[in-house]
This record gives structure tokens, C-alpha cells and sequence, in this order.
């Protein structure tokens, strides 16, 4: 879903990032109010006036944006679920859930938190616009309040559609799976519907287009694509931890490891270790302890003529949590980690002995073998 990400800041224990794509729509929402809504409804300002009120809109939607998603954060750790932070990118934000809820009621109030947060705001905003009108405060202040009143308040309807994975369609799947005992026929339900709603979107975009809003078109089809494809993907990556549930993985793991000797030089490592086993990660092991990781990239880093001389022990890094693993760690946290991190292969240790190695090749094998099972 994210390109590049780029840390801001930390507040209650969370990272907040914000995604490149972000700035796309950034520039638009200030340029948006600046020409068009702003000098349409509150004329007679500078062009300078309507640029300054549009960058304040625009922080103001970013704002509102963060606590929304500090608001679904809070309430999941408040019930037990992991949170690895918000990201802002280009149709919002989210906040960053590995796993599942455990039961109905957790994923429905992790959900409507979300809308019921954006309506209060709409409020605050609309009060603080009514009381400033009244003791005649600059209209340049209170255009802003009635923008981000009006803006939270589409906000909050529309991520109450049922349509997953949007908050509606999260707190629908929360009351199906109360009902239908079954969080994979909920989901698969509810991300039936997102992918309507998603076609939905595109053929507004289509027609937009075709009666000359252009921008506008292209906004609802991009954002038709973005729910029909998130939709479809969050039923996708339920499918794939249900199939990992209750392998460890000490069960899926390969305990045969190729090793390097920390004294093996940087020459040798490519020629009789890169070259022959085409894997971009290899274990350090001298005497049956584990010392560390070399990569590929890491070799890239040393200048060519040196590598006959440069050891790898001397290149390789400590293994740290990105890159290894316990054997009893369930599998699917396993994969998890392997897309956070961005590896295709985990060391297996405990302590400092390695056991094994787990690839995503590993556990693709084993999701394909369940879900032929399940097919037969």
C-alpha cells in the first residue's frame, strides 16, 4: 500500500509517518481551497488571504486525520492489540493493525471510535465557527472552522459505509461475526461489499469525466481502485493467517542452514556462497553460536579490491529483531515480520543458536498445501 514513509513524530507510544503520496493530496486539498471553495463562498480576501487559509484548512484536515487514527490506536491497545503506528498517504490514513480482533465486540468499538471521533471534531469545529461569528472574530478564522466542521462531517459519513475495510464496513463485520459465529464469512461479506461500493466509485469517476469534471472523476475512480483493491486485500491476508494458525514455526522451518565462518574472506563468501546458493542473506556461526549476518548489500558497501582482504566477521552486523525469530513464534507472526521488514528469509534462533531458517517460500508452500486441501 505505502512507498517511501517518513517519520514525524511520537505521541503516546506511537509513531506517527507520513507516506510521500501524501503530499499529492496535501497540495491539492490547499490548492482546492484556496481557488475554489474558499474564494466561492467568502469573497472579497487577497489572493495571499485564500492561500493562507487554504494551508490552514489543509493542516486542520491533517490534524483531524491524526486524531482520528490516535483514536482507533488508543482504543485497540486499551483491548490488547498490537499497534505498530499511523501512516498518512494519499486517501488518509491508518492506523497499523498486524493482527486481527480477538472477538465481535473489540473490532466493533475499535471501529466506530473512528466516525464518533470525527463527529465530535465536526462539532468542536462547528461551536468554535458559531461563537467566533458571534463576538465577530476575522472571517478568515472562523471560514477555516466551518471548512474542517464540514469536512469531518463527510469524513465521518462516509467511512460509515458498510463497505470494508472502511469503519462502516469493520463495524457491519463486527455484527455479522456476532451472529454468524465466523470471521471469515463476515469479512468475505463485507469485503464483497467494498469491492461494490469500489465499482461504484470507478463508474462515478467514468461519468464525472464524461460530463467534464475531470479532476473530480479522477478522484472518485482512484478512489474506487484504492477500496476495491484494499477490500479484496484484507480478505486475501485473513485467508493467509487462517491458514497459519496454529503452525509454529519450528513446524515450517528448514533446520539444515547454509553457514559462513566469520574468518571465510569477502572474495570467497561471493565465489563459494553468493554465487552457489543465490540467497541474499547467509548466518555467521562459529562453533555452533550464532555471531551474525552478513548481505549481499553489506559485501556492496566494501570496494571491490578489498574484498580479498576483508573478512566477513569483519562486515557482518549483530542479528537483531528484523531479521531473526523463535522457534515456537507463531508462523503467521513470522510472515508479518517478513513484510514489515521487507525479508524474504528469518534465522530461526534461541539464544545464541541457530536452528533453523524459515523463507516466505516456506510459508507460501504451506498455504498453497492447505488451501488444497480445503478445495478437495
Amino acid at each position: 500500500m505505502f512507498t517511501k514513509q517518513i517519520p514525524l513524530f511520537r505521541l503516546f507510544g506511537f509513531s506517527v509517518k507520513i507516506d510521500l503520496s501524501w503530499i499529492v493530496i496535501a497540495v491539492l486539498v490547499t490548492w482546492s481551497l484556496a481557488v475554489g471553495l474558499f474564494p466561492q463562498f467568502f469573497e472579497g480576501f487577497s489572493t495571499a488571504t485564500y492561500w493562507y487559509m487554504g494551508i490552514a484548512g489543509a493542516v486542520g484536515l491533517f490534524a483531524s486525520i491524526v486524531v482520528h487514527e490516535f483514536a482507533h490506536s488508543l482504543v485497540a491497545r486499551q483491548h490488547g492489540m498490537e499497534m505498530r503506528g499511523i501512516t498518512l498517504f494519499i486517501f488518509g490514513g491508518v492506523a497499523e493493525m498486524p493482527d486481527e480482533p480477538t472477538d465481535p465486540k473489540t473490532e466493533f468499538l475499535v471501529a466506530i471510535i473512528g466516525p464518533i471521533t470525527s463527529i465530535a471534531i465536526a462539532g468542536i469545529a462547528y461551536g468554535i465557527t458559531f461563537v467566533g461569528r458571534g463576538a465577530g472574530w476575522p472571517e478568515q478564522i472562523t471560514a477555516v472552522t466551518w471548512y474542517l466542521a464540514l469536512i469531518n462531517g463527510l469524513l465521518a459519513a462516509f467511512n460509515m459505509l458498510p463497505a470494508f475495510p472502511l469503519d462502516g464496513g469493520r463495524v457491519l463485520r463486527s455484527i455479522l461475526w456476532k451472529f454468524q459465529g465466523s470471521l471469515r464469512r463476515a469479512t468475505r461479506i463485507t469485503s464483497q461489499i467494498g469491492s461494490g461500493f469500489g465499482f461504484a466509485l470507478i463508474g462515478l469517476g467514468l461519468l464525472s469525466v464524461l460530463y467534464g469534471n475531470l479532476i473530480g472523476g479522477i478522484w472518485w475512480f482512484l478512489l474506487g481502485m484504492f477500496l476495491r483493491g484494499a477490500a479484496q486485500m484484507s480478505y486475501q491476508q485473513l485467508l493467509i493467517r487462517r491458514m497459519l494458525e496454529g503452525e509454529k514455526v519450528s513446524d515450517v522451518m528448514r533446520p539444515n542452514v547454509e553457514t559462513v565462518p566469520s574468518a571465510v574472506s569477502l572474495h570467497d563468501f561471493v565465489e563459494e556462497y553468493v554465487y552457489k546458493h543465490h540467497f541474499k542473506m547467509f548466518p555467521v556461526v562459529d562453533d555452533g553460536h550464532l555471531r551474525g549476518c552478513i548481505t549481499t548489500r553489506q559485501v556492496k558497501e566494501v570496494p571491490r579490491e578489498q574484498w580479498g582482504q576483508r573478512t566477513v566477521g569483519e562486515v557482518a552486523q549483530s542479528c537483531d529483531a528484523d531479521n531473526t525469530i523463535g522457534p515456537t513464534t507463531d508462523a503467521a507472526k513470522a510472515l508479518a515480520k517478513m513484510n514489515s521488514s521487507q525479508a524474504s528469509r528469518l534465522l530461526v534462533a534461541e539464544g545464541d543458536r541457530l536452528v533453523g531458517i524459515i523463507s516466505l517460500k516456506d510459508l507460501m508452500g504451506l498455504i498453497s498445501r492447505r488451501l488444497e486441501l480445503e478445495e478437495e
